[in-house]
C-alpha cells in the first residue's frame, strides 16, 4: 500500500496510561489516567481510547463531507458522530479494541444517509486503518 503523505504529526507519551501525552508542536498536552474498568484508579485524566474515539469521530465527519461531494448529497453543518471505543482481552491473547459510530445527519433522508455513511467508511483513514482488524459498527441515527 502506498500513501502520498500530505501531513505528518507526532506526539510523545511518558509514564504510560498514568502519565502524560503531548503533541511535539505543543498544541495539546493531556494528563492520562487508567480507567477503573482496566484496573486503574480512574482519575481525572483522559485515556487513549477517548482520544481515539474523538479522532475517529472528527475524521469520519471529514470523510462524510468528501462522500457528499462525490455523491452530490448535502451533509448538514449540524452533522454529529458519537464514537464509542471499547477495549478488552482478545480470545487470541493480548488486548483489542472495538469502535461503534453513531452518525446523525439532520434533515437527510435515511437512504441518502446510509449511502453517505457507507461511502465515508471507504474514504475515512481511521476506517481504512481499522478495516479487517477492528470490529467497527456503523449506525445511522
Amino acid at each position: 500500500m502506498s500513501v502520498d503523505v500530505k501531513y505528518r504529526t507526532s506526539a510523545t507519551a511518558t509514564g504510560g496510561r498514568d502519565g502524560t501525552a503531548r503533541a511535539t508542536d505543543g498544541r495539546f498536552e493531556v494528563r492520562l489516567s487508567t480507567p477503573k474498568e482496566l484496573g486503574g484508579a480512574g482519575g481525572e485524566g483522559t485515556n487513549p481510547e477517548q482520544m481515539f474515539a474523538a479522532g475517529y469521530a472528527a475524521c469520519f465527519i471529514g470523510a462524510l463531507k468528501v462522500a457528499g461531494q462525490q455523491l452530490k448529497l448535502r451533509v448538514p453543518a449540524e452533522t454529529s458522530i458519537t464514537a464509542t471505543v471499547g477495549i478488552g482481552p482478545r480470545s487470541e491473547g493480548g488486548f483489542g479494541i472495538t469502535a461503534d459510530l453513531e452518525v446523525t445527519l439532520p434533515g437527510v433522508d435515511r437512504a441518502d444517509a446510509e449511502k453517505l455513511v457507507e461511502t465515508a467508511h471507504q474514504i475515512c483513514p481511521y476506517s481504512n486503518a481499522t478495516r479487517n482488524n477492528v470490529d467497527v459498527g456503523l449506525t445511522v441515527a
